[in-house]
């Protein structure tokens, strides 16, 4: 039977080593969050878990002060 083949090749990194997740890093944060204003899944963010649960928290912060929108809903 033949198996399909995954590419073996590593992706780049989402978050660069000198990038630091924080509630005020907005431009950062809004590279994990959809056009609706859902935080995206872990494997469409290429995040580790711990990257993830950072990412998310930080989103929730930045919301409750109102620097990113709780949804983009445009009606």
């Amino acid at each position: 039977m033949n198996k399909t083949k995954r590419s073996s090749r590593r992706r780049s990194p989402s978050i660069r080593s000198d990038e630091i997740v924080d509630y005020k890093n907005t431009s950062l944060l809004r590279r994990f969050v959809s056009e609706q204003g859902r935080i995206l899944s872990r494997r469409m963010n290429r995040l580790t878990s711990k990257q993830q649960r950072s990412v998310a928290t930080a989103i929730k912060r930045a919301r409750v002060l109102a620097l990113l929108p709780f949804s983009n809903n445009e009606n």
